[in-house]
């Protein structure tokens, strides 16, 4: 008998596995990603503004089209150039309810926090946390 085969001569397909944090989902569970709203571009722009003095440079959105493929390992994103240095600082993403800051040339996660203007306060902490709500 075929390897690529069950007894009955059909061929075994494998269910393509869902993965959260480096574990298998089990198929009634659903992933939960937040997106990148126009309300967090607009207090993007307003912290990239208030934080440019401090040494902020740069931001990116990269949001993904719904319809199309994943192209890389994460939804939606934010990456953060700062002093003018050819590659990022820092990528802002979302894991489940939480935002993610991470070093972008370690690869290092630096903060966990519970909101988008959070994330942002921990890079740098240039508006006041009522500007940023």
């Amino acid at each position: 008998m075929n390897a690529g085969y069950d007894a009955r001569g059909r061929a075994r397909t494998r269910k393509k596995e869902r993965m959260t944090a480096g574990r298998p989902l089990p198929e009634n569970v659903v992933p939960l990603h937040q997106r990148i709203l126009p309300r967090y571009r607009a207090l993007l722009a307003r912290w990239l503004e208030a934080g440019r003095p401090m040494g902020l440079c740069e931001a990116s959105a990269f949001i993904r089209d719904r319809q199309g493929p994943v192209d890389g390992p994460h939804e939606d994103y934010v990456l953060i150039w700062v002093r003018e240095n050819i590659d990022p600082a820092y990528m802002v993403l979302a894991d489940g309810m939480s935002w993610l800051v991470v070093d972008a040339v370690r690869q290092q996660t630096l903060a966990r926090t519970r909101t988008f203007a959070a994330a942002l306060h921990f890079i740098r902490p240039v508006l006041p946390p009522e500007a940023a709500a």
